[in-house]
This record gives C-alpha cells, sequence and structure tokens, in this order.
C-alpha cells in the first residue's frame, strides 16, 4: 500500500486552508500499514461528505472511527470533501481521493463508506466516489473495488442514490459495522470472487439495505411495487438500534483538530432518541426510543475528553437535553469535576442544546456559562398555537415569553427565534404571528434594556420519509418567498427585530431528493456533471441546475415536491423502516389536520407508533421521574450563543392539505 502524500504535499502551498488535509489530530490512530492487503484486515475509510471543519466533529463518524480501531480484524480511516481549489489540483495532477491518517489512495480500501447528515451533499458524495478512482455507478465496480456504503439520517431514503452506492447501514451503526466487518473480511479470504456474492451475503445483515438486491416497477410516474430479487433477501429492512448506550461509551478519544472547525468543543452524547412527538422532526422519529446514558458515564466522558482534549467548552448532545432526566445533577457534578480537577481554574463552560423555556433552564444556563450572557435561542417554530398544535410543538405564548423575560431580566441582550414557515394548514395569520411574537419579545427586552435585540430565523419546511408529514405537498420557492417578504413587512419599524432567513430555493432543491426515487440518480449525476457540488453552501447553490436536469429526464418539481401523497400511494422507502407503523403515521397526519396534539410518551402511555413493542427496547432512562419542567407543554428549546443546528424544512396552502386523503 502506498502512500500519495508526495503528490499532494506540493499541491497544499496552492490551496485556501492546506490544514484540512494533514491529518496529525489529538485522539488520531496510526493506522497498520503492514497488515493492509488480500490476507490483512479489512480496511475501512471513513467519508464525510463535506469539508473537514464541518466533518471532523461529526460524532457518528468519531464513534465508528475507534469502534473499528479496537478490532484485530479491522482499521479504519478518515477522508473527507477536498473544497474546490484542490478538488481542481487533484485532477489537474492525476491524486486520487486519499485518507488523512496515512494518505493512502482510497480506492485501496475495502470499504468506502459515508456518512450522511443532509440530502443537498449527494452529489459530493458522487464527486468524492469519482475522486477515488471508483465508477460511479455500482453496476459498473469490478471486485477490485471498493464496496461504497451509506448510514446516517440523510440515509433513510437511499433511493436517489441507489445507482451509485452498494449497500446501506439503516440506523444505528455500532454493532452492524463489525458484522459487515466480518462478511467483507470472508469475501478477501475467498479471493474476493464477484461482488454479487458479497452484496447478497450483506444483504441478509440486520439493517443492511443492498439497493441492487431489489427491483422497483413503476406505472408511469407512480411505483407500483418494490420488490427482493431473490427469496433470502428480506422484503423489509428494519433499522438497527443499540439497546443500552452505556454499553456504548464513544468516543473514548476524540478527536482534537490542528485547525479551526464548526462546534470547536467537546461532544458528549447524552441521549438517543426523542418522544416529544413533533411532526416534522424526522429525528426525533428515526432514533425512538428514548436511551439515555448513565449519568454517572456522563460525567467520566466529560471529565476524560476535557482532560484529552485540552478544550474547556463542552456540550451535552441530544435531540433535546433537557429531557436528560439527570441533567441538574450531571451539570452540577461536571462543574464541580472541573472545579477540582489538577491545574484547573474551573473555567470549564457546558453548553446545553434544545433546553426548554422556563426559569430554571434559564437560571442554569446562566450558571454553566461562567455568566457570560452572548445569546440565547429559542426554537417556537410557527407563529401561532393553532399551528404549533398541528405540528405537535405544545408551546405557549406565555412559555415564550415568560423565558424571554427571565432571560433578559437577567442580563442577557440578544434572542434568536427559530420559526418554520410552509407547514401544514399554515394561512397568513399564522405566518404573520411570527411577526407579533417578535415584536412582544422585542417589547419585553425593552423593560429590562436598551440594547436589546431579537433576531427573528425563517426557514422553509420540506417533508421527509419516516415522519406524519410525508405525505405533504412542499411549498414552492415563491410562496416561501411571499411568506419571508410578510414577516419582513411586518418587522421592518420594529426596533430591535431583525430577520433571517434560508434560501427557498436551497428548500426545493432540498425537497426533490428528499422524497424522491431511483430515477433521481440520473438528476443528481446531472448536477454534478454540471459543476453541482457543495450544494449546501449558497456561494455554489443554483436552483436551475435541478430543475433543467429535471427536465432533461423528463421528471417534474410538481412530481416529487409539491403534490400531496395519498395514503394508497407505494411510498419510495415503503421496503425500509424505522420501526414506525404506516397506520401510526397515517393516523398522526390526521390528527395534525384535526389540530390535535399529543403528550411525550416517555411520561405518558404508549401510542403504540412500533418501535419499543416492534424491538423489544423500551424508553431507558436515568431517572424514574420526569426532570423539572414536566411534560411536553410546559417548556420550549434553548440554546445559549445561537448555534442551534436547524434542519431547514418547506410547504403548501391549508385548504391543499385539509383535502389529502380525502
Amino acid at each position: 500500500m502506498s502512500s500519495v502524500w508526495a503528490r499532494i504535499e506540493p499541491l497544499l502551498a496552492r490551496v485556501q486552508k492546506p490544514a484540512r488535509y494533514i491529518g496529525c489530530e489529538d485522539g488520531a490512530i496510526t493506522p497498520r500499514h503492514d497488515e493492509f492487503g488480500p490476507a490483512g484486515p479489512v480496511a475501512w475509510l471513513l467519508a464525510y461528505p463535506d469539508t473537514y471543519e464541518i466533518g471532523l466533529p461529526n460524532q457518528g463518524l468519531q464513534i465508528l472511527y475507534e469502534i473499528l480501531n479496537e478490532r484485530d480484524d479491522a482499521v479504519a480511516e478518515r477522508t473527507y470533501a477536498p473544497w474546490r481549489d484542490l478538488d481542481h489540483l487533484m485532477r489537474v495532477n492525476d491524486v486520487p481521493l486519499f485518507s488523512v491518517e496515512s494518505h493512502r489512495p482510497a480506492a485501496e480500501f475495502d470499504l468506502l463508506a459515508f456518512n450522511l447528515s443532509a440530502e443537498l451533499v449527494f452529489t459530493n458524495l458522487v464527486n468524492m466516489i469519482d475522486l477515488a478512482g471508483c465508477p460511479i455507478h455500482g453496476a459498473d465496480r469490478a471486485p477490485g473495488d471498493p464496496l461504497v456504503v451509506i448510514g446516517g439520517h440523510a440515509a433513510f431514503n437511499p433511493e436517489p442514490l441507489a445507482d451509485f452506492v452498494d449497500a446501506v447501514v439503516l440506523g444505528e451503526g455500532e454493532e452492524v459495522v463489525s458484522e459487515i466487518t466480518e462478511v467483507v473480511a470472508a469475501w478477501k479470504a475467498e479471493g474476493r470472487t464477484d461482488r454479487e456474492t458479497v452484496l447478497r451475503h450483506l444483504s441478509q445483515v440486520p439493517g443492511v439495505y443492498v439497493p441492487s438486491m431489489y427491483e422497483v416497477r413503476y406505472d408511469g410516474p407512480r411505483i407500483v411495487a418494490v420488490e427482493a430479487r431473490y427469496p433470502d433477501v428480506p422484503a423489509t429492512v428494519d433499522k438497527r438500534t443499540v439497546a443500552d448506550l452505556g454499553d456504548w461509551p464513544y468516543p473514548k478519544r476524540p478527536l482534537a483538530p490542528l485547525t479551526e472547525v464548526v462546534h470547536d468543543r467537546l461532544s458528549v452524547e447524552v441521549f438517543r432518541g426523542c418522544t416529544r412527538g413533533c411532526r416534522f422532526c424526522q429525528a426525533g422519529m428515526i432514533t425512538r426510543p428514548v436511551r439515555e446514558r448513565p449519568a454517572e458515564q456522563v460525567r467520566t466522558m466529560v471529565r476524560e475528553g476535557l482532560r484529552r482534549t485540552g478544550y474547556n467548552e463542552v456540550s451535552l448532545t441530544s435531540l433535546s437535553t433537557a429531557d436528560f432526566s439527570d441533567i441538574e445533577p450531571v451539570v452540577h457534578g461536571i462543574l464541580e469535576d472541573s472545579a477540582s480537577a489538577p491545574g484547573s481554574c474551573g473555567n470549564t463552560t457546558i453548553n446545553l442544546p434544545s433546553l426548554r423555556v422556563d426559569a430554571f433552564t434559564v437560571g442554569l444556563a446562566d450558571e454553566v456559562n461562567n455568566g457570560r450572557r452572548s445569546g440565547l435561542t429559542f426554537a417556537p417554530e410557527a407563529g401561532s398555537w393553532r399551528l404549533r398544535t398541528v405540528i405537535n410543538k405544545l408551546i405557549t405564548e406565555d412559555d415564550l415569553y415568560g423565558a424571554v423575560d427571565s432571560a433578559f431580566s437577567q442580563g442577557w441582550t440578544r434572542v434568536k427565534l427559530y420559526f418554520l414557515i410552509g407547514l401544514p394548514t399554515e394561512t397568513d395569520a399564522d405566518t404573520l404571528g411570527i411577526a407579533e411574537l417578535a415584536t412582544r419579545c422585542a417589547e419585553i427586552g425593552r423593560r429590562h434594556t436598551g440594547r436589546a435585540s431579537v433576531t427573528v430565523s425563517v426557514g422553509g419546511f420540506v417533508p421527509k420519509p419516516h415522519t406524519p408529514f410525508q405525505w405533504f405537498g412542499q411549498n414552492t420557492a415563491a410562496e416561501l418567498q411571499r411568506k419571508i417578504d410578510l414577516i419582513r413587512g411586518a418587522t421592518h419599524k420594529v426596533k430591535g427585530v431583525h430577520v433571517k432567513w434560508h434560501d427557498p430555493e436551497a428548500s426545493v432543491a432540498e425537497g426533490i431528493v428528499s422524497r424522491g426515487d431511483r430515477r433521481l440518480g440520473r438528476v443528481i449525476e446531472r448536477v454534478w456533471r454540471d459543476g453541482g457540488t457543495f450544494q449546501e453552501w449558497g456561494e455554489h447553490f443554483d436552483l436551475r441546475r435541478w430543475t433543467s436536469a429535471l427536465e432533461a429526464e423528463g421528471l417534474s418539481l410538481e412530481q416529487y415536491v409539491y403534490r400531496h401523497r395519498t395514503v394508497d400511494e407505494v411510498l419510495p422507502w415503503a421496503h425500509l423502516t424505522a420501526g414506525l407503523h404506516q397506520d401510526f403515521l397515517w393516523d398522526d397526519w390526521q390528527a395534525a389536520l384535526a389540530e390535535s396534539g399529543v403528550e411525550d410518551c416517555r411520561w405518558t402511555p404508549c401510542y403504540d407508533c412500533g418501535v419499543c413493542t416492534g424491538y423489544g427496547i423500551e424508553h431507558v432512562v436515568a431517572s424514574p421521574v420526569p426532570p423539572a419542567g414536566g411534560s411536553q407543554g410546559t417548556g420550549q428549546d434553548l440554546e445559549r450563543g445561537g448555534e442551534v443546528p436547524v434542519t431547514l424544512l418547506a410547504r403548501r396552502t391549508a385548504s391543499e392539505a385539509l383535502g389529502v386523503g380525502a
């Protein structure tokens, strides 16, 4: 196995950020080069299809990196999408995609495995396969080519990528990567015979979906059926779920980069899953059930992580960190550990994403941030109680106003409010309600300070698979822009209110692939061949690439984005499941249209969504009683510093929504 570092190094002086490509982070492993080869360990190249500074902090990739490198029969390295400057130089100088640890060519690994967190990185995935020197289509690959695998939240509808990938991991990867390793090791021991053999074996690993093992039948624009090609290939692929998060205290050696990255702090996951039941939230649906990490393990991971990395800031991560049943004692314990650590100045900052809006959480935010008041972020999501009931975000105006008043009274001067527009049944009154909430929050702030600032951040809603809103037709870009203009017009003279928004055209492009089928592979390829990489970056995004590609393939925005789906329609991901019963999702969709909300099922009777009964795993909590603040109707999401990562989604009109399924 050969390093291409000698060919890479001369290029780095000609690129914008050479530190993206050198590796050498604290916590990185030294690959066992001498054990590579036909009889050596299974070699994984874990890939993130965006830049190093975005991909390095990704916890999923770091967890699998450690697990694989602990095995005697595997070795794992990492790679990230080269920025356009280096991409160009690599192609001109015939330098292939490489790992950052040993700078080995990607083609010399057994598996090229991508973590997908968003749909607009799909063109980057194709580009990286091509840079690796592999055929971009799975059907054209030889036995000696790497197996291309994908996983992550955006892989729960992998059909648009079916032409490009060999296998898909649905759900959590801690256990399944070892099972994949064993299948590939056996294949290597047999001399890497035809790919069909190993793919068929992989299709029988629980949680692994192999697109080439299935045939899709169409009737015009609609899917008629998705059928397995062989009797030993499962008709339906279920996601993988780790039963006890306490069994997986990873990462044990978190990576500490040599250059600035996003979320440049220690991250420790406190639990997985969410039972709040927000109907727009794919992550909350596909990660059920809730599994909390033992409180003492959280403290240990924080203490050891800070010691290893040298960070003085830690983020306790989850989909709703305030719902961790032991959040208060864990926070106090971390602060005590920091104060008593040898050589410590006791200045550890704890970042608490997604806290509910109540006096406790605002006061706690003050404590853990050492009195710093850089800003607080709340996510009401919708401008009226009626619409928040539709989306099951059961937050009252009093919840929000009470939290904002508490924040400004304790010295904060800036508040950010996140909203979605284009939600099901949304009317102009709901949209203008966003302006009303912001205006009222600014008025509250001015009672306490003359520097009160309220930023309204607006994103268009994109319906996602495996959610109650998967049948809903998305708003057009023009309609989303009209709603943005309504908010701007209603707030432009309000002192202290500022409006920011996500590009509506980017929401439309996300919607194209979000609920797409295999025919969109040709569209993704056209966009890529037209130079459409880094589509999540505003300076490189152009919706015309996507619409032109759709038109060239005889497809349309109406077919994939704007139309409502029907209850009897075969959805592209119907053969893939996150454990949720389809009738549960449909009934919840009907409940949304009826403006009926449901409480958090972690503390209420089971709604029989299918996850706990189907997987035999019930909610795992560290404490048997709800955290302070009670059930869903008492609070809201909060994070210090305005750094909440938000899924920016999109919709249509109330009359159309109410007609779905009628």
